[in-house]
């Protein structure tokens, strides 16, 4: 970590800690965090990254709109969650082909791969989320309760998850001493008490801040602080979700911002680090808002794609003779691009037998494929939805100004 660059930060304060040696019991080595400064209510930002904020506003607005036409909303919601627990885990060192992840839903936890739990712990996360932010406001007691389930079951599963964590961390290779971090957060106790409390407090202020660049704010607040022992990417851009759904932006959490970000690893690392170094948000909202409305119109192209499919392959099928349970199932893969017989089963309201004839004449027109090779507890595949929910656009960013 570059100490005299932080020491230098208009925003926050560099402050000395001790860490544990790497290795030596009881052995402490001395060093710096970071604390920043609270948010300011008012922000000064340049035009251009106002413009491309209220760009980007209007894009999710759209894509609200082009996902709540439509009669079954939730069928498409289903995969845009678990793309994004997909992507959001893969920027925390988490891979998970997307068929593994959707494969997650059918099979038991401690069938789960490592992988599979993590991203499926975010899915999780995503729908308590949901249900619970008409409880409660995005703080301290709701984020808690999603860390912990983004955590359980895995190596983050520790004694302080759920609530702020009791300890000092660094971001940076694990088992290494503290001088080879990228980046050390603010000490626990008092200081990362009273920073969390800020940050709340800024996140649920009425303000006029547009909602994109508050956003964006917050979550550069929110990982600086890094107020958990383990999820705090996660659970900073699930905020942003959050965020857009609280303001009314969005009535679901349909924007995968997580994809765009993971395309762009590194520069999403390093546009965090210089706000920190330099004071300088506007290079950082003008990223932030770039990815949300490159990826709110791309919801909307996805979602567009799925239904001209559906309904391209329905009329193939109704062209082919097919009719009943088969068809039922056709017209809901947009939402189960991955489904067992018992699922199919549950949707069309049939008997297991039934559903299983209806799947078998799926695989015989090509629509689905059968990618276990069991004779039991099959799971089936459609790959045209597979490829529609799962593109990724790789182009650069350029910043606004």
């Amino acid at each position: 970590m570059d100490v005299e660059a932080l020491k230098k930060s208009p925003i926050g304060n560099a402050v000395p800690i001790k860490v544990p040696e790497p290795g030596l019991i009881e052995a402490t080595v001395p060093y710096w965090a970071y604390v920043p400064e609270p948010l300011a209510a008012s922000p000064q930002l340049t035009m251009a990254s106002i413009n491309i904020a209220s760009k980007a506003a209007m894009a999710v607005a759209r894509l609200d709109q082009a996902l709540g036409s439509l009669p079954r909303p939730d069928l498409l919601l289903r995969p845009i969650i678990r793309r994004e627990a997909r992507s959001t885990s893969a920027l925390e060192g988490t891979y998970a082909e997307f068929d593994a992840v959707l494969e997650a839903d059918f099979i038991d936890d401690k069938h789960m791969s490592s992988e599979q739990r993590e991203v499926h712990n975010f899915v999780r996360a995503t729908e308590r989320a949901s249900e619970r932010l008409k409880e409660l406001p995005i703080g301290r007691r709701l984020i808690g309760e999603l860390q912990s389930i983004i955590v359980r079951g895995t190596d983050g599963d520790t004694y302080d998850c759920g609530d702020l964590r009791k300890r000092q961390v660094y971001i940076g290779p694990k088992n290494r001493p503290v001088q080879e971090a990228r980046f050390v957060p603010t000490p626990p106790g008092s200081q990362l008490e009273s920073g969390f409390d800020a940050w709340e407090g800024w996140v649920n202020s009425e303000n006029d801040v547009p909602i994109v660049v508050k956003m964006a704010l917050a979550h550069y607040q929110f990982e600086t602080l890094h107020p958990y022992a383990d999820g705090n990417g996660r659970l900073g851009r699930l905020i942003g979700l959050l965020q857009l759904i609280e303001d009314g932006s969005l009535a679901t959490p349909s924007l995968n911002l997580s994809p765009w970000f993971e395309a762009r690893k590194d520069a999403y690392m390093d546009s965090l680090l210089q706000v920190t170094f330099t004071g300088d948000f506007d290079r950082w909202v003008q990223f932030y808002a770039t990815a949300v409305l490159d990826q709110a119109q791309e919801g909307v192209r996805t979602i567009q794609s799925l239904v001209e499919f559906k309904e391209l392959t329905v009329a193939n099928l109704r062209s082919s003779g097919v009719r009943g349970s088969a068809l039922e199932i056709a017209e809901n893969l947009i939402g189960y691009p991955v489904l067992d017989v018992t699922t199919a089963s549950y949707m069309t309201g049939k008997t297991f037998e039934s559903a299983n004839n209806a799947v078998a004449r799926l695989v015989n027109e090509g629509v689905l494929r059968e990618i276990t090779g069991r004779r039991i507890n099959r799971l089936f595949i459609c790959y045209p939805v597979m490829e529609i929910v799962n593109q990724h656009q790789t182009a650069g960013f350029t910043p606004v100004s």
